[in-house]
């Protein structure tokens, strides 16, 4: 699964990335959790051009009852999210990209009660999109929420020894196809639900300062030890 990660970029930077023309300044997370606001960016399907959105992470469908049902739906699996209740429709209309710089993940140890944290990010430390979903949600008081969710794949190299699923990071080269609502077979979407490739990856363990939410400080992302394996090499 995907529950934590971060993005520490400029508005500036964003906006030239992800081809949007219109990016506020963000403060810097290191500790993004379920249930905030989150970064995204999708396509406006008049205009058919891109928009920046900031968006509740986890996913309210349409017919929940409640807003608390977005909480149980932070993450959606690529290989059963065509068919999902949930996440069907908003699989063929509403797509989106969530903006991330890093994120993280807990590997077990053995013997030893806690897991530890480690940081991913992409070896030229550039931002980069996971594959979302949004749906808007109407309470009966009418309050709108529009929220989203994280899709996600099984691990690639990097992550296998750490866990054994991973968010799924799109190539730019695919982000008009994802956000075109246009596009709506199944099979032409499935298709770019892939692992990303491990060597332009790299990762580390960190301090389990990040296990709380609370904590969102660069102190999140700071290396255990400066004498890491290099990422690309973890066992």
């Amino acid at each position: 699964m995907c529950g934590r990660f971060t993005l520490n970029q400029s508005a500036a930077g964003l906006s030239e990335v992800f081809r949007v023309e219109s990016v506020p300044d963000l403060a810097a997370e290191y500790n993004i959790a379920p249930t905030q606001m989150v970064a995204t960016v999708l396509q406006n399907p008049e205009s058919e051009k891109r928009e920046f959105k900031q968006l509740h992470w986890g996913l309210i469908p349409s017919w929940a009852k409640d807003a608390g049902m977005g909480a149980k739906l932070i993450n959606a699996r690529a290989e059963t999210v065509a068919e999902k209740p949930a996440f069907r429709s908003a699989f063929k209309h509403r797509r989106c990209l969530v903006l991330a710089d890093g994120f993280y993940e807990w590997q077990s140890q053995q013997g030893k009660g806690k897991k530890q944290p480690f940081y991913f990010r992409l070896q030229d430390g550039q931002p980069f999109g996971f594959a979302g979903l949004w749906e808007k949600w109407r309470s009966p008081a009418n309050e709108e929420i529009i929220s989203c969710t994280i899709l996600t794949t099984a691990a690639n190299e990097l992550l296998q020894p750490i866990h054994e699923r991973m968010p799924v990071i799109l190539e730019p080269e695919d982000y008009d196809l994802w956000l075109d609502s246009q596009v709506q077979t199944p099979q032409t979407l499935q298709q770019l639900l892939r692992p990303y490739p491990a060597p332009a990856m790299t990762a580390y363990p960190v301090s389990t300062l990040v296990n709380n939410s609370r904590h969102n400080s660069s102190e999140c992302i700071v290396p255990l030890s400066e004498k890491n394996a290099p990422a690309n090499q973890l066992n």
